[in-house]
């Protein structure tokens, strides 16, 4: 076989190949649309997720349930949560009470989502309320909180989910007395 008749068929198979190439970096979706399978844009499913997780972690605090609290974090965080979230002045030290808790904001941030939240903590016959600042980022599949501190201050995530958490001391919502 001559070199042409080489090149036409390279060609001819090219073409034919074509039309199943094309079809394979389709949109990814039957519907046609460059959404994912939740149905939601990428951006308002960021949100929407990390507004679940901290939401359902500031009703673990309002419950008083830390083992509820704890499984909205992720797993490098759990370390430093055991050891400091029913300690003296953990998020659910037994003389804490949360009254009330409330997300204020959720927007992109540098390390993830931020959630900012307002809490009001009491201990005896004092309330304060308090802000606290949430990272929220996607480790695989599912969203988990990888940070939180005081509020206005950029939460520190840990970089990797997957890694572990470095020492962190929980905020201190009311002095102690």
């Amino acid at each position: 076989m001559g070199r042409s008749h080489r090149d036409r068929f390279a060609g001819l198979a090219v073409l034919a190949l074509l039309p199943a190439a094309l079809a394979a970096c389709g949109s990814g979706g039957q519907d046609g649309g460059d959404t994912p399978p939740s149905g939601k844009a990428p951006a308002e499913e960021a949100a929407a997720k990390s507004r679940e997780r901290v939401q359902a972690y500031l009703d673990a605090l309002t419950a008083r349930d830390a083992a509820a609290g704890r499984s909205q974090l992720c797993a490098p965080m759990h370390a430093a949560f055991d050891s400091a979230a029913t300690g003296p002045n953990g998020d659910f030290a037994d003389h804490f009470t949360v009254p009330e808790a409330t997300i204020t904001e959720v927007r992109s941030g540098p390390n993830g989502q931020e959630v900012s939240a307002s809490v009001t903590v009491a201990a005896g016959s004092r309330k304060a309320a308090r802000s606290l600042l949430f990272t929220v980022t996607r480790n695989g599949a599912d969203w988990c909180i990888s940070g939180e501190v005081p509020g206005g201050s950029a939460a520190e995530p840990t970089a990797n989910p997957a890694e572990p958490a470095p020492p962190a001391t929980a905020p201190s919502p009311v002095a102690s007395q």
